[in-house]
């Protein structure tokens, strides 16, 4: 497994400390990139929050995730959060350290009262000391909020004091670009009023299931009702003690929405998300706990294509930190089909441009603040059909073609602009996590004009 090491540093640690005007949660903030460029230390935000409370138990939950591996649990050192202003909200996002839970706090304008909302990304320093902090925080007093250095120190900054160094394996960056494609194809499917949802997940069970197969659970009147077998409107929900982080929030919900595909019998990714006051805590959750969002193939396609990457090149100028991205007014903007700007919106996911929001049905835009197009570089499947195509080794026919692989040749066809494949990764997934290698060296074939032979 591929990883670099990610170094963090900040100009201070982050802490909650009382003032003579009252209690300043400050948020310290990373190397991150805005609109004017990279900066050290970006601000983003210096105002009020309008539940503090509800606010602080949101980010515990955020750090929460980012520090734990829901498989295989010993825990390596993990990242911090990751803190987008997007000039209306703050977005406050982490993955845990396993890659199969999402987590993200969205601190919309009614939640926050002050300056205008800053843009950019970058990493935010949430420590031990702070979080025990947050823990102890009761009651509602005024909370001032800063996200970024304080205003005077912006420019008297002489060096870097705290550092981090913490892993960054490859499919932990693959992951989160996985979750962000997977999450595009979710509909609504329940929302619970406060009082079931408690009832719901402080009922679910805490072992994990594993050994058995996966759970679904259904719309029944106001409740969920879980299940064996995915009928209509069912949602997966493998691996219940994923939503654990829940817990942190659900004292101050006002509902709690279900988000997911349309069910095919087949385990699949789910979204859940707690509606707060002001604010939206959401959890994705990859389709088994023992399998993160890193090996889910759907952005191999949008990787794949030549034509994606350039109308990437030509969607990401066009980018400006919006909160919600509209693919008609980038289509307009671009002149492309509305079709190849959400592919390209697919491939900057990749690189960790863009990031979705699934009760907004829309991508939003973030620069996530490390090199997440090295996933790309080194997505084994799409380095492997690379290498297919570099050595030879597919012939094409018509709508069909052969790929030699090791010492068989595998009949891969195209139906309706899809692939199919005769290889066992094929025949085990169907598609469901995204194309095989052989699929993807015929469509970089096809797309190049490179192969060993064609008829």
């Amino acid at each position: 497994m591929m990883r670099s090491v990610q170094a963090l540093a900040y100009a201070r640690p982050s802490v909650l400390e009382s003032s003579g005007s009252g209690r300043v949660l400050g948020l310290e903030t990373s190397e991150g990139l805005t609109p004017h460029g990279v900066e050290a230390h970006p601000r983003f935000f210096a105002g009020f929050l309008s539940s503090p409370r509800v606010a602080a138990r949101g980010l515990l939950a955020v750090a929460d995730v980012a520090a734990t591996r829901y498989y295989q649990r010993p825990s390596p050192a993990s990242l911090d959060p990751v803190v987008t202003g997007n000039g209306d909200r703050l977005r406050f996002e982490s993955f845990s350290g396993c890659g199969g839970v999402y987590a993200r706090l969205d601190v919309l304008s009614e939640g926050l009262d002050g300056a205008a909302t800053g843009h950019g990304t970058t990493n935010v320093d949430v420590n031990n000391p702070l979080r025990e902090a947050l823990s102890r925080m009761t009651g509602d007093d005024p909370l001032h909020l800063r996200v970024g250095p304080e205003e005077l120190a912006v420019t008297t900054l002489g060096g870097r004091v705290v550092e981090k160094k913490v892993p960054l394996p490859d499919r932990w960056l693959r992951g989160f670009a996985e979750a962000q494609v997977v999450s595009a194809g979710f509909d609504l499917r329940a929302e619970l009023p406060v009082a079931e949802a408690v009832r719901f997940l402080r009922g679910l069970p805490r072992a994990g299931g594993r050994g058995r197969g996966p759970l679904w659970v259904v719309p029944a009147g106001r409740t969920l009702r879980p299940t064996t077998r995915p009928g209509p409107g069912a949602v997966c929900l493998t691996g219940p003690e994923r939503l654990v982080a829940l817990e942190r929030v659900l004292r101050d919900a006002t509902a709690l929405r279900v988000y997911g595909p349309a069910p095919d019998g087949a385990p699949t990714a789910s979204a859940w998300e707690v509606v707060l006051p002001g604010m939206r805590m959401t959890l994705t959750l990859s389709p088994d706990a023992s399998r993160g969002f890193s090996g889910e193939g759907g952005v191999l396609e949008a990787l794949a294509t030549e034509e994606a990457a350039q109308d990437a090149e030509l969607i990401s100028v066009l980018l400006a930190w919006e909160p919600r991205i509209d693919p008609a007014d980038l289509a307009e903007q671009s002149g492309l089909p509305v079709a190849r700007v959400r592919a390209a919106l697919t491939r900057l996911g990749t690189a960790g441009r863009v990031g979705y929001d699934v009760a907004d049905a829309a991508y939003f835009h973030r620069e996530l603040p490390y090199d997440a197009g090295r996933a790309e570089r080194h997505n084994p499947r799409l380095v492997a059909a690379r290498v297919l195509v570099a050595e030879g080794a597919v012939t094409l026919d018509g709508a069909l073609a052969s790929v030699a692989s090791g010492e068989r040749a595998y009949q891969v066809r195209e139906s309706g602009g899809a692939l199919s494949c005769t290889c066992p990764w094929w025949a085990d997934y169907r598609g469901r996590r995204g194309p095989c290698k052989h699929a993807l060296a015929v469509r970089i074939a096809r797309r190049d004009g490179t192969t060993g032979a064609s008829r």
